[in-house]
């Protein structure tokens, strides 16, 4: 079975028949024992350390459909291996553009990926609103819920995003409640982020981002060509819209989890050129906390049956193509646990 894999030391990758070969290299330059890993077990890679590798690498990777995500040493996300789009269909394509292009069908999808993640935000506050360590957040619920109540009103994407970006504002502000006193959000920083809570904000947002971008790439959509966030020149701004949805419930959930149950302190962190950053072993944690999210199961009510949250993912996709297509409307996920 294709799982991701995650690469925090530097070293160097290639090809060996049809394994990929991993040469650790330290600090001084000396190689360290070599990894094996077979093909057909890399769903993807995540690149945290510095790569050496040469083009017959990544035409194999192509070939395999193999997605390799590269993360600098601040862990800001760079760039993205993709290999070339094998579900790539024309009538979605042509579908997914017209979308993009009349602004009434425009703001009904981005709206919807609106409502998923507010709705998400919702059900992450009211957990935490009955816990009896955390301070009341019964005055940011009731804000929240005012505000969704005006998102099918927008008219277009400027004023979506500025209830949005409301929304946001709102919900950060009640971080410094649900993990107590060890850390400070402070208000929402990034590119650096500048303390602790920032930087897993950040960095979580980072991997949902590219768990969705790779989901994508398995289905027929485009991922350049999207709906709340403006198309770029040079990124995936539908993974963008689509990880919305999820952030609450996966990046938040974890960040919050972790540091209630004392997995992270602030002696994991560093300071780095203005910012704040995890150190190596702290991060290796979060990774390993997110990709256990991922493959976490819940019970689907449509489906009857238990999914992991990568394939709720998928699932999504599945509903924007359906919507796309004029086959069924889209309706976002929204966390019913």
């Amino acid at each position: 079975m294709k799982q991701p894999k995650y690469l925090f030391n530097a070293g160097r990758m290639s090809r060996k028949d049809n394994t990929l070969k991993f040469t650790p290299v330290d600090e001084a330059g000396v190689e360290e024992q070599p990894r094996y890993l077979p093909i057909e077990q890399v769903g993807d890679l995540y690149v945290f350390g510095s790569l050496d590798a040469n083009s017959a690498l990544y035409n194999f990777l192509g070939q395999e459909g193999i997605a390799v995500h590269f993360f600098n040493y601040y862990e800001h996300y760079t760039g993205s291996f993709m290999p070339r789009e094998y579900l790539l269909a024309g009538k979605m394509q042509v579908d997914q553009t017209k979308h993009y292009m009349t602004a009434k069908k425009r703001i009904e999808i981005a709206r919807r990926f609106v409502e998923g993640a507010a709705n998400n935000i919702l059900r992450v506050l009211k957990y935490y609103n009955n816990r009896d360590k955390v301070k009341d957040l019964t005055e940011a619920i009731v804000s929240i819920e005012r505000l969704l109540v005006s998102v099918p009103t927008t008219t277009d994407v400027p004023m979506l995003m500025g209830i949005e970006g409301n929304i946001r504002q709102t919900y950060y502000g009640c971080f410094d409640a649900i993990v107590g006193q060890t850390f400070c959000m402070d208000g929402r920083s990034k590119r650096p982020p500048q303390n602790e809570l920032n930087a897993l904000i950040s960095f979580g947002n980072m991997l949902c981002y590219t768990a969705c971008l790779s989901t994508i790439y398995h289905t027929q959509l485009n991922p350049t060509i999207s709906f709340l966030h403006e198309p770029g020149a040079r990124r995936y701004s539908l993974a963008l819209d689509l990880s919305e949805v999820f952030k609450p419930i996966l990046v938040d959930r974890l960040i919050f989890r972790m540091i209630n149950k004392r997995q992270l302190q602030p002696s994991d962190f560093r300071s780095e050129v203005g910012g704040c950053v995890l150190k190596d072993a702290a991060r290796k944690r979060f990774v390993q906390g997110f990709d256990e999210q991922l493959k976490e199961t819940i019970k689907h009510r449509a489906l009857g049956r238990s999914v992991s949250y990568r394939h709720l993912m998928k699932l999504e996709c599945y509903k924007l193509q359906k919507h796309l297509l004029g086959v069924e409307e889209y309706r976002p996920f929204k966390a019913w646990w």
